[in-house]
């Protein structure tokens, strides 16, 4: 996991920590080092803007000891990445939720958006498991009418959360299930209804339209945008995408557990300054875990040479 952004820093470290760096030398350095960055998945944005931190930690410094050196990189890199990663508590949603129904005895909907592939139905059957273990009642709103099989997909997985699913038949208008679902929550005081929504291999205007009217007819109250991490720069321009046309609270990155390369969840951040809120860690439904950008720091950075 990450050893692609891990060797990418250390290549860096390395490099300052071992020869004598002439302002020549240290372009050198920073271009392999942007370069690097960018074929491990970090957009060209980020990437340069973590490497602008680096040469502003060492240009036109005497730094003798390559430790100092090395202290010094490592410090800015730190620095520039907890600016750059942005993590959400999920046990704050939990609460907000529980006080918006409390004052308000309105369920509360969330509406999940995201490419056709990216994990976006089992990612709302892992939030609706992790809401129920934390007392709270979902209910989940197929609105991807659209997608093949993914009435049954979303049901088979509701059952299995047990939960329940509200659906219509293949080609209903998708706001239309989110009020119905909303509606059904607010007839057995379900705390939350979570929207999943149809996807598309390539994002098209039309699609984005439908999102746009289906938060227009529901008016969630958080839109969480739901990319896998094995896409790499794919994902940032989605979210992007759906970041202008919705408006997105949080992220929550798929298969990051399986990213060797690491730097969509730098580029996403990046991109649409929306923190992450929960990352996929596997295929089953309790593998959902807060997203930490602590670790995610530490596993890049910790023990280098």
């Amino acid at each position: 996991m990450l050893e692609g952004l891990r060797r990418a820093i250390r290549g860096l470290v390395e490099s300052v920590t071992t020869e004598e760096l002439t302002e020549e030398k240290l372009e050198g350095v920073l271009e392999d080092f942007r370069l690097s960055l960018i074929a491990n998945e970090v957009s060209l944005e980020a990437s340069e803007f973590l490497t602008e931190r680096v040469r502003e930690a060492l240009r036109g410094k005497r730094v003798p000891r390559f430790s100092d050196r090395r202290d010094l990189v490592t410090g800015a890199l730190r620095k520039a990445l907890e600016e750059v990663l942005l993590e959400a508590d999920p046990d704050g949603l939990v609460e907000e939720i529980r006080q918006s129904h409390s004052s308000s005895g309105e369920p509360f909907p969330v509406l999940f958006v995201g490419p056709n592939g990216g994990g976006k139905t089992t990612t709302v059957a892992k939030i609706a498991l992790f809401l129920k273990r934390n007392g709270l009642i979902p209910v989940i709103a197929c609105s991807d009418t659209f997608r093949a099989a993914a009435i049954e997909q979303m049901r088979a997985l509701a059952e299995r959360v047990g939960v329940r699913c509200v659906s219509q038949k293949y080609g209903a208008d998708p706001a239309a299930v989110a009020v119905d679902a909303i509606a059904s929550a607010r007839s057995s005081r379900a705390h939350v209804v979570l929207i999943d929504t149809a996807g598309r291999s390539e994002l098209n205007r039309n699609l984005l339209e439908e999102m746009r009217k289906i938060r227009r007819v529901a008016m969630p109250r958080r839109v969480i945008y739901v990319g896998d991490a094995l896409t790499g720069n794919a994902a940032v321009e989605q979210a992007r995408q759906f970041d202008a046309y919705v408006g997105l609270d949080y992220v929550v990155l798929t298969k990051l557990d399986s990213d060797v390369k690491g730097g969509t969840a730098i580029s996403v951040c990046y991109a649409v300054r929306k923190p992450i809120l929960f990352v996929g860690t596997g295929q089953d439904l309790s593998d959902l875990a807060p997203f930490s950008k602590s670790e995610i720091i530490e596993r890049v950075l910790g023990e280098l040479p």
